[in-house]
């Protein structure tokens, strides 16, 4: 099959297409996926560049973010049929453990995610268990549909099952223009909150308003926790944070008392300063993310189906052009999501 494959860690010319992989094969309980479209994700970036603690065997094949048509099941698979029109849940686990049985697949301790140590969507098929499939929105293309499973079931975990956010809530979402921060806003504004995003220009903030954001702070310009402050004295009640050590400590400095401080991602590093006085006496909750239970994809999918929720995909790239389309987010001019044509 067609494929980008990863040669070695390292930038972007690691990355290579063929035209002879393997194709899958599947065991009687998993489904093959003819690929139509994978979305990328800084996951994506953090793998090719060997930056993670898990690395995968090589060659390896990216791609967190997969929709496409079931080209064949397995033998014990039932209500998934060849034809069907479906996304994949990135979140792989193995199904029978306590966690896994108790609707928190992503605490797992053999959890993994499409594209990270498992093969994933950059070629032309793709192979999963049946449970990681989902019927695809009839009404969003295949691009459309490839941009929202790994960055708003991630949101969705931070914002509503860490952070409980609530119609009267204040929350401060950083980089409104990223995946997650389009994630952010909408889900955020699906609950009625109020939502302060930071973008890097005038554009960029002109389109998260257009989202839904009630105010945009240039992070570049302004001092993020100053303006905050002067719009609400007391603080926010939440902070959705995926930058890393850059923002870390601005965001608990934004709280307010017994505010929740939601966080993953490490675009910018991993290690950040804390002031432990400040965090207990003001009772901050700090709540780290890590993806999100997979049936909360069901419920995402149906809000994106109801059109509660709306795709935002900033540029589609061919397969081929695999390393123009990492350089394009590696250098932050998107806003929303990047995706492969397969």
């Amino acid at each position: 099959m067609r494929a980008v494959i990863l040669e070695d860690f390292g930038g972007v010319e690691n990355l290579r297409l063929v035209e002879d992989f393997p194709k899958p094969e599947i065991k009687e309980d998993e489904v093959l996926v003819r690929v139509k479209a994978v979305a990328l994700n800084h996951l994506d970036i953090w793998v090719r560049t060997g930056a993670l603690a898990v690395k995968p065997s090589l060659p390896h094949i990216l791609g967190s973010d997969v929709s496409g048509v079931v080209e064949r099941v397995g033998s014990l698979v039932k209500d998934i049929k060849e034809g069907d029109e479906v996304i994949l849940a990135p979140g792989l686990s193995c199904g029978v453990c306590y966690e896994c049985q108790s609707g928190t697949d992503n605490h797992c301790k053999d959890y993994d995610i499409l594209g990270l140590r498992s093969k994933g969507g950059y070629g032309e098929y793709v192979k999963v268990p049946a449970r990681n499939v989902i019927k695809k929105p009839s009404n969003l293309s295949f691009e459309e549909a490839s941009s929202y499973p790994l960055t708003f079931l991630t949101v969705w975990n931070a914002l509503v099952n860490k952070g409980g956010i609530k119609p009267y809530h204040r929350v401060l979402i950083w980089g409104g223009s990223s995946g997650v921060g389009v994630a952010g806003i909408q889900i955020a504004k699906l609950f009625g909150a109020y939502v302060i995003a930071t973008a890097g220009s005038e554009e960029k903030a002109k389109r998260c308003k257009d989202l839904g954001a009630d105010e945009v702070i240039d992070h570049y310009k302004e001092d993020v926790v100053k303006r905050v402050r002067s719009m609400f004295k007391e603080g926010v009640d939440i902070v959705m944070d995926h930058v890393g050590s850059e923002t870390f400590w601005k965001s608990v400095e934004a709280l307010r008392r017994g505010g929740r401080f939601v966080f993953f991602g490490t675009t910018t590093g991993s290690e950040a300063k804390i002031d432990i006085r400040y965090i207990f006496v003001r009772e901050i909750q700090l709540l780290g993310v890590y993806m999100g239970p997979r049936a909360d994809l069901f419920k995402i999918t149906e809000l994106f189906e109801r059109g509660l929720l709306k795709p935002v995909v900033d540029k589609v790239f061919p397969l081929e052009k695999a390393q123009e389309a990492h350089r394009y987010l590696e250098e932050s001019r998107h806003f929303g999501k990047v995706v492969l044509k397969v």
